[in-house]
């Protein structure tokens, strides 16, 4: 069913309005506001990933327009951990306001500084940590150590007089995390003893059972692999995932390997883990790729970025011989990453390239070189009978994994009318402890395409699909301004068709005829007669060649 939609009330005093602006439907360019009193907070800000139905779109935000002319209320920005997915549009959002207060943990809002710093951008920020407690505005905020992926992320917890939001953010219950910090289940607990009145949780492996595995689980694999593999190994992964360098690293060591780091946001991201501590290397084990061609293959390790296929990164580069790494026979390549979903045919093009040029290829269908960073369906059930919240909100995820958030919440007694199966731009009001769904914006995708933000649509998407797919006609005419007559033409030139220019001989009668018959109706403007010859050949190209193309016809008056 198409989405209704339609604008909220008014916000009644002592209510808490939530909405979502990125990251429900999707993986995900998250972002959620918090409205209290007139004062906004917003939870992560951060991009999604094209797909290859968006040709030439490099980044996609959430749509801030509900919020754009309402900047001065903004108190801040809650960054819950440093992954693209989160942190990511947060110079776009600087754009417009360069002083809204970014607040994050110390490794968080050290990835976002090096970010802004390519925009020209010095944002003010608050480092805050597990524990600590912060009033911004009309808005009590309580950080919580979860685990995940990358270290130092954080769960909040907003209080306000109408109630309290606790978002999770991105997190896992990894009992062995490689950095000894869980996820605190004892503030989650002592939280819900509280009363959370609205848990807005992951949900990004809710139709997963069990438990996520523990990332040390990889280590071994890693070692394994590394110490067979006779020449150079390749490892691609997240620039920002800092544990699965962190065990690159350990395995090379054990091995007698040094480690190159590829790709420019890989060697800022771990430079920067480094110098905070959160990335402990081994001595004399980073060296720079140019020198690592001058040692021998067995004795090298590259970290490398593209583990989602992406055209541009280094290991798309490599599989197409695009990089002064060429891939071989005797070569290791690991992708240690999960497969984000939409790009499953780009990973799988540069694992055939690969595989093509000789390399073995190691990924997570042939053994454990990836675990997820998000809660299973077992951790889930834990916080929810450990929290036991009035309301939840599933979040950060696919349709189908909110689906099955949801059933999860309602297994362990949570009402279903207490589960809110939301879209981006749904808006909810908590009062008195119970949630009501009051407006549902119109909110749409806001595509980065080189240098424009926002210009590019979903109709220019459209256009370029079919300029990909079905080709591009142009047809010029000239016609006598008084009689409508055809003094010159149709020229017709087309691309991407395999049929040379001639096979349209046949269809120039046709628009002759058309703007004849146009003419005796008194049609003069050239509007009118472009249309015409639009549908003219349209129509001869689809029954005749069954394509659809892009048709450019100009008609000039004489």
């Amino acid at each position: 069913m198409p989405t209704t939609i339609y604008s909220p009330p008014p916000l009644e005093p002592g209510t808490l309005r939530v909405t979502p602006l990125g990251g429900l439907g999707e993986i995900g360019r998250n972002m959620t506001t918090f409205e209290y009193e007139g004062k906004i907070i917003v939870v992560d800000c951060g991009v999604l990933f094209p797909e290859e139905h968006q040709p030439g779109v490099d980044l996609i935000l959430p749509d801030i327009d509900s919020i754009r002319d309402r900047l001065n209320d903004v108190e801040g920005v809650v960054l819950t951990h440093g992954h693209e997915d989160h942190i990511g549009a947060v110079p776009y959002l600087l754009r417009l306001k360069p002083d809204i207060p970014l607040i994050g943990s110390q490794l968080t809002l050290a990835l976002v500084e090096a970010k802004l710093k390519e925009h020209k951008i010095r944002p003010y920020t608050l480092v805050v940590k597990e524990g600590q407690q912060e009033k911004v505005g009309p808005f009590d905020l309580e950080f919580v150590a979860v685990n995940h992926s990358i270290p130092d992320a954080l769960a909040v917890a907003i209080r306000t007089p109408a109630g309290m939001a606790l978002a999770t953010g991105d997190f896992k219950m990894d009992q062995l995390p490689l950095d000894g910090r869980l996820t605190d289940l004892r503030a989650f607990s002592r939280l819900g003893e509280e009363g959370i009145d609205l848990f807005l949780v992951d949900s990004t492996n809710a139709d997963v059972p069990g438990f996520t595995p523990t990332e040390r689980g990889i280590g071994p694999v890693l070692d394994q692999v590394i110490g067979k593999s006779p020449r150079r190994v390749i490892v691609a992964s997240f620039s920002s995932h800092v544990h699965r360098v962190q065990q690159v690293l350990d395995a090379a060591a054990v091995h007698g390997r040094r480690v190159a780091l590829l790709g420019r946001s890989m060697v800022r991201n771990m430079t920067i883990a480094e110098e905070l501590g959160y990335l402990k290397v081994p001595d004399n084990i980073l060296i720079d790729y140019k020198k690592a061609r001058d040692l021998p293959e067995d004795q090298i390790v590259y970290m490398s970025t593209g583990s989602q296929g992406e055209p541009m990164a280094v290991l798309s580069r490599m599989a197409n011989l695009d990089h002064a790494i060429e891939p071989g026979p005797g070569d290791t390549v690991i992708l240690a990453s999960s497969l984000i979903p939409g790009n499953e045919n780009a990973v799988y093009r540069v694992i055939d390239g690969l595989t093509k040029l000789g390399a073995n290829v190691v990924h997570k269908s042939n053994a454990m070189v990836h675990v997820s960073g998000h809660a299973a369906a077992g951790e889930l059930l834990y916080c929810y009978n450990i929290l036991k919240p009035k309301n939840v909100l599933p979040v950060h995820g696919e349709y189908r994994h909110l689906v099955a958030n949801a059933k999860l919440a309602q297994q362990t007694g949570i009402p279903a009318e207490r589960t809110i199966l939301a879209e981006n731009g749904t808006v909810m009001d908590l009062k008195d402890g119970n949630v009501t769904v009051v407006g549902q914006l119109d909110v749409g995708k806001v595509y980065v395409d080189g240098s424009s933000v926002g210009a590019i649509t979903d109709a220019d998407l459209k256009d370029r699909r079919i300029l990909a797919e079905e080709g591009f006609i142009s047809v010029i005419v000239v016609v006598d301004s008084s009689t409508g007559a055809v003094i010159s033409g149709p020229e017709i030139h087309s691309r991407g068709f395999a049929e040379d220019d001639t096979v349209f001989n046949d269809v120039k009668p046709k628009i002759e005829a058309a703007l004849a018959e146009a003419a005796a109706s008194g049609v003069r403007d050239s509007h009118a007669l472009s249309q015409v010859v639009r549908r003219t050949i349209g129509r001869w190209v689809n029954q005749r060649l069954r394509r659809r193309p892009m048709i450019v016809p100009l008609v000039i008056e004489a």
